[in-house]
């Protein structure tokens, strides 16, 4: 039983384009290839894949989508799993922008001002046994989840005496300004000069309430 030509299966548009894109070059049976120009007139930051509807994968299969971004310089192109879609899923919304493209920290961003570089971005879809693509959908999961927690992870407050010396240096700094000697060489400062201190330094915090928390001067 020959095997159906994957052409027919799926359809692919980059959001607020139309229609949708064709093909460019079939290399196997069971892969497809999308070449998609990165034009800054045309910003996108999402692709949905679908199946086309009336068609139905071979058994025990799903596919299985890849992306290769522009590169900067002449390279290889470099595949990128995105996900994939199958019986129970037959579309997915995958996100473009902020993407490395796996040569380098080299990052492609659709919604870019003109002076980002441009270049085509490479679709390839794939059907692979349907336990594979989970394989590789739950090795993505986990690892988004990973990055995400360690983006979450707060940052460490300094102590209640850590910022009570931040309060009084930045007093300190302020009122030296104002200090003057009276009889006997003793060395005061206006209460107005405190005051003073006081409104702006009340202000900061309103304006920004984690500004002593951060290290510095």
């Amino acid at each position: 039983m020959a095997q159906p030509q994957v052409p027919q299966f799926f359809g692919l548009i980059p959001t607020g384009h139309a229609p949708i894109l064709t093909p460019t070059n079939a290399p196997t049976p069971t892969s497809l290839v999308y070449t998609i120009p990165v034009v800054q007139s045309r910003p996108f930051s999402h692709i949905v894949v679908f199946l086309v509807p009336g068609v139905e994968l071979p058994p025990d299969t799903a596919a299985s989508v890849y992306i290769s971004l522009p590169s900067p310089g002449p390279s290889e192109p470099t595949f990128k799993f995105l996900g994939g879609i199958g019986p129970g899923k037959e579309s997915a919304i995958f996100k473009i922008s902020g993407l490395s493209n796996g040569n380098s920290s080299h990052e492609v961003d659709m919604d870019a001002p003109e002076s980002s570089p441009a270049g085509d971005i490479t679709i390839g879809i794939s059907i692979e046994p349907a336990s594979q693509v989970s394989a590789q959908m739950a090795s993505l999961s986990a690892s988004n989840s990973q990055a995400l927690v360690v983006a979450a992870k707060p940052q460490q407050k300094p102590d209640t005496l850590v910022l009570a010396q931040r309060i009084i240096k930045n007093a300190f700094n302020f009122l030296a300004s104002f200090s003057g000697n009276v009889a006997g060489g003793i060395e005061v400062v206006p209460l107005k000069a405190f005051e003073e201190w006081w409104r702006k330094f009340e202000g900061k915090v309103r304006n920004d309430p984690g500004f002593l928390e951060r290290d510095g001067d």
